[in-house]
């Protein structure tokens, strides 16, 4: 795993334990760091999480993939599709 990626796993973990309602705030505060890139890594992390049962942390992480991928205005098929196949 390479600098950027832990990096984008570190962004994850903190809007995960971060205060609800504070994740916008997180996400702007490493704005260098949201990009298609970090978009990937949700949906891995999100079917990774499917996959562990905790469906409530996937569908959380699918949907912010999902709205950072429009506000990065990636194409749909610039979004992988390992989560919705991760969940059968």
């Amino acid at each position: 795993m390479n600098e950027r990626q832990e990096a984008y796993l570190n962004l994850i973990e903190r809007v995960l334990t971060c205060p609800n309602g504070q994740e916008p705030e997180i996400l702007k505060a490493s704005s260098d760091l949201v990009d298609g890139g970090f978009v990937e890594m949700l949906i891995k992390i999100a079917a990774s999480m499917a996959s562990e049962g905790d469906e409530d942390t996937a569908n959380f992480l699918e949907k912010l993939a999902c709205l950072l991928g429009k506000s990065l205005k990636l194409s749909p098929g610039a979004i992988p599709t390992e989560y919705s196949s991760a969940r059968g």
